[in-house]
């Protein structure tokens, strides 16, 4: 008498025996093929170089227009050149030079000079326009348009048009402040004034421009938080102190960091209004690399100057990543 049927099924999950391949049952469809290691593999290999195929180009620009030209100037700075004779290493000379050069000194003081007086009045200016800008009221697009033409103009026609406002021979303000007795004053001829001068067509440039930011940051601020406060009782200064200034410090820290950097290498407005004048009143220290290479065709001691520019800028950014990198907060909810 025959045993049971040879064909007889596992049971579901039941392995396979020792030594035997499990067989597929024909009623079941097959699944979606498992990737092999050497399949994902290539797959990531794909999509690291699609990656890079598109980080290409920005990167090229990155290390050719950024990199590149600080090492070269850190390396000619390291030599004695005047572009009409061949360089002479002289290592650290120039540094030396620099350390005890008091005219250099002198134009780190006019810089940081210009820069308190034009990012805070810029600053404070550009946020207030912001908030009286962050309105639905009709026409409200043109205005915004309108304040952000300045920043769209050439800064060595902005400086050109600037000098004659300023000029004390039919300068446009004198005449203003003419009309009220005032007798004309010397705005670009006194040492005193000259820098103050420089640094409102600086703040009136600028002002539209960093105005965009701090309207995006408000418009960006959820509109719930102020209901609950007006709930809460809270006037618009309490608000303004409470939710609208922390929540605008992601923003206040994008706006410091460019307009301090942009403030650093101000030149086309010196040089448009004053050359550096009266009395070097007004020669920052931008102004003072560019004498420096294209006036003295001293260009080693120029780049010397120009690594001291970028080392102050990167000490001043590095300095505000710090102090904002535990105040600043991204989560809106």
């Amino acid at each position: 008498m025959s045993g049971p049927a040879a064909t007889s099924r596992a049971p579901s999950g039941a392995s396979s025996p020792p030594g035997t391949a499990a067989r597929r049952d024909p009623a079941v469809p097959a699944g979606p093929a498992r990737p092999t290691r050497r399949g994902a593999g290539a797959r990531r290999l794909r999509e690291a170089a699609t990656a890079y195929a598109f980080l290409g180009p920005s990167l090229f620009g990155v290390l050719a227009f950024l990199l590149a030209p600080v090492v070269i100037v850190a390396v000619v700075s390291l030599f004695k050149w005047s572009m009409l004779a061949p360089p002479e290493f002289v290592g650290l000379a120039n540094y030396r030079r620099m350390a005890g050069d008091g005219t250099v000194w002198h134009s780190v003081a006019v810089t940081a000079l210009y820069v308190l007086i034009a990012i805070p009045a810029q600053t404070i200016l550009a946020l207030l326009l912001a908030i009286l800008l962050n309105t639905r009221l009709r026409g409200i697009r043109f205005l915004r348009a309108f304040f952000v033409i300045p920043w769209m103009a050439t800064p060595v026609v902005m400086g050109e048009v600037w000098k004659w406002i300023f000029s004390t021979q039919n300068g446009a303000l004198d005449g203003f402040l003419g009309l009220f007795g005032v007798d004309p004053v010397a705005w670009l001829a006194s040492p005193a004034l000259a820098l103050p001068a420089v640094a409102a067509v600086g703040v009136w440039g600028g002002t539209g421009y960093t105005m965009l930011f701090f309207l995006a940051g408000l418009q960006g601020i959820p509109e719930h938080l102020y209901e609950a406060s007006r709930l809460d009782g809270a006037g618009r200064v309490q608000q303004f102190f409470a939710i609208t200034l922390p929540l605008l410090r992601p923003t206040m820290f994008f706006v410091l960091v460019t307009s301090i950097i942009g403030s650093f290498q101000v030149f086309d407005t010196v040089f448009a209004m004053t050359k550096g004048g009266p009395d070097d009143a007004t020669t920052v220290l931008n102004f003072k690399i560019y004498a420096t290479a294209f006036q003295n065709f001293d260009d080693g001691y120029a780049s010397a100057l120009a690594m001291l520019l970028f080392g102050l800028l990167l000490l001043l950014t590095l300095a505000q990543v710090l102090y904002f990198r535990k105040r600043t907060t991204y989560d809106y909810s």
